[in-house]
């Protein structure tokens, strides 16, 4: 199993952020994350950390795919992996509709479909083809009549580092799990549940899998954690459930909340049910209350080090092969420490 980092959202501090990854580089983590949602962009913040870095995996965490073009999606992730030296995975992902819709402006639908055609999109870029894609979604070049007509098919005027770079697609619901198992390098998953993963993943996960060009490899699964060694978890694991709280009430509408749906598959409908209620109803603490406390442990690795080994083996038993931290140690060598004992845990 990898050993990541996740970073934070939040710009404040990114170059002291950076200075410390570099440790944790040099102390053996494989791979950086750098979120996006509606922050900054993660773009301009994975080519500084590839000019800070010599070994490390870069992936973005994630891009979401309607506010950029399909071309412009590979050439971004084209850059990042000459910059890097190769060593850049697109993590892309359809985001949500108060996101897309809200911040962006653009329509939110047909997530599934779009992704599809951006993968194939972006593979014949990094091919170093002339793209033509006539799919339901996006047509390269516009025919005539949906433009000027001048269009004609173009292909990348630089050779990329690698003519296929890994896509890590992140994906919740059964169709775009089965989806990412078929087409994706990657799978990022959201609160991966060890104990109850297999029964919601593991049918769409072999349907996909049926399908998977072997070329592929295995399935990359990523999974993300807040992490600390401690013998006294809870006040770090009340972090943790506000943003559990935050994330099954508030991100999203009612009537459509991604991560309000999984917890229900997870066999948490009623507390799902109460969480959103209320959340919604401007009630934080009383749906911070509401999150289960097995859902809470059983989504961080938080406790003492013989408690960390023995999740570390469950996370790898459910089929993680790359698990990102979010160390929450208050300080840079007590994280810088931690993360180390996390390497020779994993």
């Amino acid at each position: 199993m990898r050993l990541g980092i996740m970073l934070g959202y939040s710009g404040e501090g990114f170059a002291a952020a950076v200075d410390e990854l570099v440790e944790h580089e040099r102390s053996g983590v494989e791979i950086v994350a750098v979120p996006e949602a509606y922050s900054f962009d993660a773009v301009s913040q994975l080519g500084f950390v590839a000019a800070r870095t010599t070994r490390m995996e870069l992936t973005s965490g994630i891009v979401q795919l309607y506010s950029r073009t399909p071309t412009l999606t590979a050439m971004t992730a084209a850059g990042l992996d000459y910059v890097s030296g190769g060593r850049f995975s697109l993590g892309l992902g359809a985001s949500g509709p108060q996101v897309v819709e809200g911040f962006h402006g653009v329509p939110y639908d047909a997530p599934l479909a779009r992704t599809r055609e951006i993968v194939e999109i972006c593979r014949q870029v990094w091919r170093r083809e002339p793209v033509v894609h006539s799919g339901r979604h996006y047509r390269v070049p516009l025919p005539p009549g949906a433009g000027t007509g001048l269009g004609k098919p173009l292909k990348l005027i630089n050779h990329p580092v690698r003519p296929r770079i890994p896509v890590i697609l992140a994906a919740v619901g059964p169709r775009s799990v089965a989806m990412t198992a078929e087409i994706a390098e990657g799978w990022w998953t959201l609160f991966f549940h060890p104990e109850r993963a297999a029964s919601v993943w593991a049918g769409p996960l072999a349907d996909g899998t049926r399908l998977r060009d072997p070329a592929l490899g295995p399935l990359d699964v990523l999974a993300t954690v807040p992490f600390a060694v401690t013998d006294d978890p809870g006040s770090l694991l009340d972090a943790h459930r506000a943003m559990l709280a935050l994330y099954i009430g508030g991100m999203g509408a009612r009537e459509r909340n991604f991560s309000n749906e999984l917890v229900r598959r997870y066999g948490y409908e009623r507390e799902a049910a109460l969480i959103q209620d209320h959340f919604l109803s401007g009630r934080r603490a009383e749906a911070m209350a509401a999150v289960p406390d097995d859902l809470v442990r059983s989504t961080a690795l938080v406790g003492p080090a013989a408690y960390v080994k023995d999740r570390l083996a469950a996370y790898a038993a459910a089929g993680v092969t790359t698990l990102l931290v979010s160390p929450l140690a208050p300080t840079r060598e007590a994280r810088l420490a931690a993360v180390r004992q996390l390497r020779d845990l994993v």
